[in-house]
């Protein structure tokens, strides 16, 4: 069998994802990621849950940042996000063992409403952030 290698690697394995930092744009760490979201039916990431606070794991929250606001630095050797550190206190978030109610369109419109992301899905709200026409997913 012959062996193919491919010019670029950008693949990786979630288990690699999962503990890299997260920066902001001033090369500020924010956070790590905890886990990523992946969609079952396109195989697609569609969110990062990042972890930041909390002392040795307890009272740590979870925040969901959709997978579109990430962009890998070589550099740094992490995610860098368009994101402040007061945006990302107040940003949509869930405790440790609390389960967020993923398939919920409205929850998740909300999710990419705040950060300003389209929703993975397709687009099904307008920039001024009004409900559109309901799609399927």
């Amino acid at each position: 069998m012959e062996n193919i290698q491919a010019g670029s690697n950008n693949l990786i394995e979630a288990s690699r994802v999962q503990g890299t930092s997260v920066y902001n744009r001033t090369a500020e760490k924010l956070g790590a990621i905890d886990d990523v979201v992946i969609d079952k039916r396109s195989g697609k990431t569609v969110y990062a849950i990042m972890s930041f606070g909390g002392f040795l794991g307890m009272g740590e929250n979870y925040h969901p940042i959709p997978w579109a606001k990430l962009n890998y630095d070589r550099n740094l050797g992490g995610y860098v996000v368009d994101i402040d550190n007061k945006t990302l206190e107040g940003s949509p978030a869930y405790a440790a063992g609390a389960s967020p109610r993923w398939g919920d369109e409205e929850y998740e419109e909300g999710l990419h409403r705040y950060y300003g992301a389209a929703p993975y899905w397709g687009d099904t709200w307008s920039e001024a952030g009004m409900p559109g026409a309901p799609q399927t997913r």
